[in-house]
């Protein structure tokens, strides 16, 4: 059976590039990891999630799926033929110009973004929350990829699917400290009402890209909070006072 995937139209035209954003379906993880998680880190059996990995390599048509310890950071991971996609080693950001690595990052709310350069033969991938986001990790992934060769001018990105504002309550005390830690026009991506306030961590990535010079752009609105079925949900699980949780991945290749 083929794995469920979801595709950026604006990645999926690029000559020599491959990716994928899945789904939580098509996999063989138990209960609350259910079905196709893709963290090794999450606490799920480590042989259901090295198969889980096996159908993503497939479905992109990779050899390898490079995936670092996510601790929502700035931190940007080169990446060459050596790695073996089981290291344990920190970071949110993942760039390469070698062919047939399937850089991905593992999310369950945060965005996923993946970024090409098919001109010049090189790629990235970013885990964003807030917190990465805010602190500069799209951007680290752009500038690591312009000293592989990149260009801003030909760089491709797509955002994956993530919370989406309407699912995204904060409180008072995350907006001032958003608002207080820079800019003030962030406050454009703070919805306040009588139900309380919400926030635009995709509509905030996009910005902080296009501050870098990135002007195609493709956002998925996909919503993995509200979509059950479709995804898994870290702020879902906590609401419902469950403990563990799988995370879907964004992956993204370069084709010989």
């Amino acid at each position: 059976m083929e794995l469920p995937k979801i595709q950026s139209a604006s990645l999926v035209v690029l000559p020599t590039i491959s990716h994928i954003f899945t789904t939580r379906n098509g996999g063989v993880s138990e209960k609350e990891y259910a079905s196709l998680n893709c963290s090794r880190f999450s606490g799920d059996n480590l042989s259901h999630v090295e198969q889980n990995h096996q159908r993503v390599i497939h479905a992109i048509g990779s050899k390898k799926l490079i995936n670092l310890k996510q601790v929502h950071s700035n931190t940007v991971i080169t990446i060459d033929c050596t790695w073996t996609g089981r290291e344990v080693v920190e970071g949110d950001g993942l760039v390469t110009a070698n062919p047939n690595l399937a850089l991905a990052v593992v999310v369950a709310d945060c965005a996923p973004v993946l970024f090409a350069d098919s001109e010049n033969g090189v790629i990235g991938a970013a885990h964003a929350g807030w917190r990465g986001a805010l602190s500069g990790i799209v951007d680290n992934v752009v500038n690591r990829m312009c000293a592989l060769g990149a260009e801003r001018r030909s760089i491709v990105a797509a955002v994956g699917p993530s919370i989406q504002q309407t699912s995204y309550e904060v409180g008072e005390e995350f907006m001032e400290y958003f608002l207080g830690s820079g800019d003030h026009q962030n406050k454009q991506y703070f919805h306040i009402d009588d139900t309380g306030i919400y926030f635009d961590l995709p509509g905030y990535i996009v910005k902080r890209m296009t501050a870098q010079g990135i002007t195609q752009i493709d956002r998925l609105l996909y919503d993995t909070y509200s979509m059950e079925q479709e995804f898994f949900s870290y702020r879902r699980s906590c609401k419902r006072g469950e403990t563990n949780y799988g995370r879907q991945v964004g992956a993204i290749s370069l084709c010989e």
